[in-house]
């Protein structure tokens, strides 16, 4: 994952809500990512966690009051707004969120939130039936057309033992949605469209039986992460897999054939930049599909014709050469277990594609399954060897990559 916060200034206000031990999870993933950490918190938010633990983590004092001391020294709210890349108030109580609405600038916090120049992240917490009331419903609307950005709670078990929506959202996912915004924002791939693969295709014999592959999915979701992050608008076609994305803003698409992938993607791929196709996609496809399931015991020995299923890469590689206007960096995968080298190159110049991933089952963790990987890209004139690494690192490389053809 590029590292956006990276540097980053953030005021993290905390208000008087059980969720407020929280914050400490979020100042440790800030920190952990780079960013420096400046807490403001309420009288009422004493009450839940104190002081000297936000300020040991974040190695800064802690403010809360105006005057820090009797001597005259006092803290300025206006030079904290000005200070802070994002602010952020995580938990956001319905008396914060209230105040904040209206301008009640009656504590530190409000009148930091007042000041501040940079964007406002809210985190509300708070019982389900507070959270939907009228009042603080119009509150928030408030907040948000004054151009804050709501993290909405989650549902679940509440300090009340109720369940319902009003559980301020993990702390994970708040720090998420600061990464989506300033990579929105200043990420080398912004405003770029990026088209992935990801994952393997099924080919129905039957109602029950497939032809399919060992691939997870892992390397291309990896990689829609790695581009998201960096501020591309990700275009995520899927096949069968248990994966899940980090970045709400990847727009999915699930299929399960190689007929269905090649669909989307042919639909999708005029407005793309760039498109990397890492799934593994089936070559070979049943001519006939059986309606019903096949039984054993009234069929016996049986054969399987089979049919060429639509070269996804090919097909792209000799279509790009239709958008004179608007380049297009097209991005293979190559998984072989012999020749590996001359494989991939051969792959490489048949498909037209601008650089393509090797990867050898021969290499201990490496290929399907695998949580790490080790590739080799091979351009038209270049070509990088990598260790093995976590997918989430090769993802890098191979964005790094990406991006320094975008820059050339």
């Amino acid at each position: 994952m590029t590292e956006v916060l990276k540097g980053k200034k953030i005021v993290l206000g905390i208000t008087g809500s059980i969720a407020a031990y929280k914050a400490c999870y979020i100042i440790r993933g800030l920190i952990k990512k780079g960013a420096e950490v400046q807490v403001v918190i309420t009288p009422a938010g004493k009450e839940f966690i104190t002081p000297i633990t936000l300020s040991a983590l974040t190695s800064k004092p802690v403010i809360s009051e105006f005057f820090a001391q009797r001597d005259g020294t006092w803290n300025s709210h206006v030079d904290l707004g000005l200070w802070a890349d994002a602010m952020l108030i995580a938990p956001a109580t319905a008396s914060t969120i209230g105040k904040m609405a209206n301008g009640i600038a009656d504590n530190m916090l409000i009148t930091t939130y007042l000041s501040a120049k940079a964007p406002v992240f809210v985190a509300p917490a708070m019982d389900l039936d507070m959270f939907a009331h009228p009042s603080t419903q119009k509150n928030l609307e408030t907040l948000r057309s004054y151009g804050n950005h709501i993290i909405e709670p989650a549902s679940g078990e509440l300090a009340s033992h109720l369940v319902g929506k009003g559980r301020m959202e993990e702390p994970d996912v708040i720090i998420r949605c600061l990464e989506e915004y300033f990579a929105e924002k200043e990420g080398d791939l912004c405003g770029k469209t990026v088209m992935i693969t990801a994952g393997p295709t099924y080919e129905k014999i039957d109602p029950v039986r497939f032809i399919g592959n060992y691939s997870s999915g892992k390397m291309g979701f990896a990689l829609a992460d790695e581009c998201a992050a960096r501020g591309a608008k990700v275009l995520l076609v899927a096949g069968p897999t248990q994966q899940k994305t980090r970045f709400t803003s990847i727009e999915r698409c699930d299929v399960e054939s190689a007929g269905q992938m090649f669909d989307v993607v042919k639909d999708k791929f005029p407005e793309a930049d760039v498109a990397i196709l890492s799934a593994a996609v089936a070559d070979y496809t049943p001519e006939q599909v059986a309606d019903e399931k096949i039984k054993r015991e009234k069929t016996g020995a049986m054969s399987l014709n089979l049919k060429p299923t639509q070269d996804i890469a090919a097909y792209l590689g000799k279509w790009k050469k239709d958008f004179p206007l608007r380049e297009k960096i097209l991005v293979g995968f190559a998984l072989e277990t012999n020749n590996e080298e001359t494989n991939a190159q051969d792959k490489l110049d048949r498909k037209n594609l601008d650089f393509i991933v090797l990867n050898s089952l021969n290499d201990k963790g490496a290929g399907f399954q695998c949580d790490t990987n080790k590739i080799t890209i091979i351009g038209k004139q270049e070509k990088e060897e990598f260790p093995l690494k976590s997918k989430a690192e090769v993802a890098r490389d191979i964005v790094n990559h990406l991006v320094k053809m975008l820059k050339k």
